[in-house]
């Protein structure tokens, strides 16, 4: 793509002095702004199979095409203005940038935007231009065509400045975020190697108590099921983005007492007592997608439970909301406990990838940042939400999976009843 400069200096090669037909093109693309604008919206979103309420979802962001057209139509009429040194048009053009970035377009549909804006307004001046009676020489209506094609270039070119400079922020901060990962990642699986290793050396020396043994073949057992914890989040975070979670069903007690077994020995080493509550809802869940988020909040409450408390619990409730309005039923998962909290500060972020609440003030605390990001992941994938409550007897983690099994739904009904 030609630079900004570079435009310009070709546009100052061509002759355009007190061309009528020049200012009677931009009326008629000022008198027909809101029909143009509005066939642009059409042609995005059959294109990109996007409801036109989204392609511009505030009346400000509809109402800068016109201005962006405007600002076109004052070029082709005085190429004196440079579209560039106009701040409201530049500045629509930025804010559209930022808009296509928020929604996931990538650089080729933003130039693809443009492409059809540009063709929607040539179209428009080679239809109207033969009904205008003005004297005209070849050279001018090639210059007002030109001028059109420049004007569309530089609006274009200033959307995507900013929409790249969006894109490298992103890159650069993904690029932070991996490497802290890393460096997490590493160290982690460093310690339990480190420490599955030291226990396995010890039981080859022999000379070990009874106590002793059982104690090294516990932190072998334990450290292992860690490891292997952290591999599986690695995978599951690599198929979130396939949405891929076709798996079996079981019912949500057998699938919640499950996982507390397999986090047992950790939950007993530090001091941690796991409850189920007593009237968990007896209905099939997918059991790879609430295995692997029950297991990873249970983790963490685990990992970050109060060392100055006597009595550390973690709590798994559950309950199935009523349809609302026709609405599916839903399944909501709590896991409670009271443990060190999370500092308010670090609250909106909890749930990013590689994010970890409590790198800086406790870093003894191993861990990736991956877990509460695959919770989420996971569950919006299936269609739920997750969240996070804050209260004074502790921290609350949620979870929603829709009931989608015809079966589910009448149990529902017939509890409720």
């Amino acid at each position: 793509m030609e630079s900004v400069q570079e435009l310009l200096a070709e546009a100052g090669d061509i002759p355009f002095e007190n061309c009528t037909l020049a200012k009677a093109l931009a009326d008629r693309m000022r008198s027909n702004r809101e029909e143009l604008t509005h066939r642009w919206l059409g042609r995005i979103s059959a294109r990109v199979t996007l409801d036109p309420n989204r392609i511009f979802p505030t009346d400000a962001l509809l109402d800068h095409v016109p201005l962006l057209i405007m600002g076109i139509a004052d070029y082709i009429e005085n190429p004196g203005r440079i579209i560039l040194s106009e701040v409201p048009v530049v500045a629509k053009a930025m804010e559209l940038g930022e808009l296509r970035f928020s929604q996931g377009f990538d650089e080729y549909e933003v130039l693809k935007e443009y492409e059809i804006f540009g063709g929607i307004l040539f179209s428009f001046l080679s239809r109207v231009v033969d009904d205008i009676e003005e004297p005209c020489s070849r050279g001018e209506l090639l210059a007002c065509a030109h001028r059109l094609f420049l004007a569309v270039a530089l609006i274009q070119q200033a959307t995507l400045t900013h929409y790249l400079s969006l894109v490298k922020e992103r890159l650069n901060e993904r690029e932070q975020r991996l490497r802290g990962f890393n460096r997490a990642l590493s160290h982690e699986m460093g310690n339990l190697i480190g420490t599955i290793a030291g226990a396995a050396e010890i039981l080859e020396l022999g000379a070990v108590s009874p106590e002793q043994h059982r104690i090294m073949t516990s932190m072998i057992v334990r450290n292992s099921a860690n490891m292997k914890m952290t591999l599986t989040n690695l995978v599951e975070l690599s198929r979130v983005d396939e949405n891929a979670r076709q798996s079996r069903h079981i019912a949500l007690p057998n699938a919640a007492a499950e996982v507390a077994r397999q986090l047992r020995e950790s939950a007993r080493a530090h001091g941690v007592e796991i409850r189920l509550a007593d009237d968990l809802p007896a209905i099939d869940v997918s059991a790879a997608a609430f295995e692997l988020c029950l297991s990873n909040l249970l983790a963490n409450a685990i990992k970050y439970s109060d060392p100055s408390k006597d009595k550390r619990w973690v709590e798994v409730r559950a309950h199935v909301s009523a349809p609302d309005d026709a609405a599916r039923a839903e399944t909501v998962v709590e896991v409670h406990d009271n443990g060190i909290g999370v500092p308010e500060a670090k609250r909106a972020n909890l749930f990013d990838r590689f994010f970890r609440a409590h790198e800086e003030s406790n870093g003894a605390i191993a861990g990736t940042g991956l877990g509460l990001s695959i919770v989420r992941e996971t569950i919006t994938s299936l269609g739920g939400t997750a969240w996070a409550d804050f209260r004074e007897d502790g921290t609350s983690f949620f979870f929603t999976m829709p009931n989608r099994r015809a079966e589910d739904t009448a149990e529902f009904a017939t509890a409720t009843g």
